[in-house]
């Protein structure tokens, strides 16, 4: 105590001679605080954690412990002044300053600021240090993996690459994963190498971490990543997805066609292989020969023939013994049809079809005639009803093949028949005339006629007209084309004076419409006979019975003579 009121006395600026050489000092109780600094920046050292000093206090003085665990002086701030004395004669005399709560600021933080400060108060009654520890910290400048890998190999061991994280305090920590799941060193198949670098000049730290991997098929596209841990950050720097190469283990053929091959088509095939990179040369043996193809694994077979199916391999040109194989089965159908195109036969003629069919399989054949199926068509004896278009169709699977031939039955024109009929209440006469023949034959009428409409189907011919007789007629249909011609006969009767109408040897008997005609002129001259025969019998029987009455008045007998009998029967005849 004598020596605090002696310094009283004194001036200031011995305060710090006198306490370093009296060597006045009491120690906190408590430990030393931490305070971490950013590289580079300024260093902010708090004194007795910014807790305001006692109110007699004198001065505060900061300093620091040497390397060689020497004190080391930095500035002294009296209580009542307002700028403090830089005592510092080393790197700290221009980085130093305090501010208002008596913390220490050294600007530019470096690895050598790394030691203990200590912040001295001294009072009227006491004399108080408080020892701050400074930790300086940096986060890596560069993250980053060189000598990268191209692609991996199966079952052999390669370098991914080699990651770094540059100019670190304290050092990075370096880690790798694999699709996102970290990869363990087993001194096998994952051989991790890791190793620190210290930059003597700054005291920084560069971490290096390198991969050694061996892979298999099923890492194809992973994703590696080495990730950087620091306590001011953490990265990540990715690889891939990754490649991996692998020999070919085996090789097969495809043929490349979406159904059955068909003789005629363009065939091509593929050779596959599972390597990695994938082969692009290969040998394709065609039946007899070997063909190489380079940059490309297919070839086509233009046109193929049905003589080309059989066995077809390819194998690889590096190792011919990787081969692979496949049947090529050719689709065929040949069909032939005998005649063909347009055939013209005489009515009565024979035709004799042939059809030949060859294929690779099972076939159907089916007939049609103008469209419609039929049978297949015999002719031992031609009709006009033969004359169409047949096509014989055969098929297998998709495979489909069709011949025809147009037939066309001629000969000269036969009618079939010869009719009539009554039109709008018997006021016309409808004729028709049917025929058979071909070419198509013409029609001539031996009457004018209207309304004339004709149909010709299958050699069959129709032509019918409107006739108004006034007369009865008879009326003939000549039929003919250039192989010949044909007649025919029929009785028509007046429209206006029906009268019973036969007709002659060539006319249709059959016509229904003349017989009604016929029957009902029959049924009323019949009828009028009778009406009129019961008219004679009722007129006799008054007269007779007129007669009796006379001679019962008379008394005569009620018989007359002979020649009175003979007369009245001579006149019942002639009625």
């Amino acid at each position: 105590l004598s020596a605090l009121q002696y310094l009283r006395k004194k001036k200031w600026f011995c305060y710090g001679i006198i306490l370093s050489t009296l060597g006045m000092r009491k120690t906190l109780p408590w430990a030393t605080e931490n305070v971490t600094a950013l590289y580079g920046q300024t260093i902010v050292i708090p004194c007795n954690d910014r807790i305001p000093p006692p109110e007699d206090t004198m001065f505060i003085k900061w300093k620091y412990e040497k390397k060689d665990n020497s004190p080391g002086d930095l500035l002294i701030k009296q209580a009542h002044s307002d700028s403090p004395t830089i005592q510092a004669t080393d790197e700290y005399k221009q980085r130093v300053s305090i501010d208002k709560d008596y913390s220490l600021l050294i600007t530019g933080a470096s690895l050598n600021d790394q030691r203990t400060f200590t912040c001295m108060v001294v009072s009227e009654s006491n004399l108080l240090e408080y020892p701050v520890s400074v930790l300086v910290h940096k986060a890596p400048s560069v993250v980053e993996i060189q000598d990268q890998f191209q692609f991996l190999q199966k079952d052999k061991p390669v370098t991914l690459g080699t990651c770094s994280a540059t100019n670190a305090h304290p050092p990075a920590t370096l880690t790798w994963t694999k699709n996102g799941k970290p990869l363990e060193a087993d001194g096998k198949t994952v051989i991790i190498t890791s190793s620190i670098r210290v930059d003597p000049a700054t005291g920084l730290s560069t971490s290096f971490s390198t991969l050694q991997y061996t892979a298999t098929k099923e890492d194809a596209g992973a994703v590696f990543a080495c990730g950087s841990r620091h306590a001011l950050d953490n990265q990540e720097r990715k690889l891939g997805p990754s490649t991996v190469h692998y020999p070919p283990e085996k090789v097969s053929l495809e043929i490349l066609s979406k159904g059955p091959i068909i003789e005629g088509e363009n065939v091509t095939l593929k050779c596959h292989s599972d390597g990695n990179p994938v082969p692009t040369s290969f040998f394709f043996h065609i039946k007899d020969q070997k063909v190489r193809v380079e940059n490309s694994s297919t070839y086509t077979v233009n046109a193929i023939s049905r003589d080309a199916a059989g066995e077809y391999k390819c194998s690889l040109v590096a190792d011919e013994k990787m081969e692979a194989s496949q049947n090529v089965v050719v689709s065929y159908l040949d069909l032939s049809l005998s005649p063909t195109g347009k055939v013209v036969k005489n009515v009565g003629d024979s035709l004799n079809v042939t059809m030949e069919k060859a294929a690779s399989g099972n076939v159907t054949v089916s007939w049609t005639k103008d469209g419609k199926a039929v049978t297949k068509p015999t002719f031992s004896k031609l009709t006009f009803a033969d004359s169409g278009v047949y096509a014989c169709k055969v098929s297998m699977s998709s495979l489909t093949r069709q011949e025809s031939f147009e037939l066309l039955v001629e000969g000269k024109p036969v009618i079939t028949s010869l009719t009539k009929r009554r039109a709008d209440e018997g006021k016309y006469k409808v004729l028709r005339c049917e025929a058979e023949g071909a070419p198509e034959p013409s029609f001539q009428w031996s009457v004018n006629g209207t309304d004339e409409k004709s149909s010709y189907s299958n050699g069959r011919v129709a032509h019918t007209i409107t006739v108004t007789p006034r007369v009865n007629l008879t009326v003939t249909c000549i039929v003919s084309n250039k192989l010949g011609d044909d007649s025919k006969t029929i009785n028509v009767s007046s429209s206006r004076f029906p009268t019973v109408e036969r007709p002659n040897e060539e006319s249709d008997k059959g016509s229904q419409d003349d017989s009604e005609d016929q029957s009902k002129v029959i049924v009323g001259v019949v009828v009028g006979l009778l009406i009129a025969a019961a008219l004679v019998g009722l007129l006799y029987w008054l007269y007779m019975k007129n007669s009796r009455q006379g001679s019962w008045k008379t008394g005569e007998k009620d018989t007359g003579t002979s020649e009175e009998i003979k007369k009245l029967e001579e006149n019942s005849h002639s009625v």
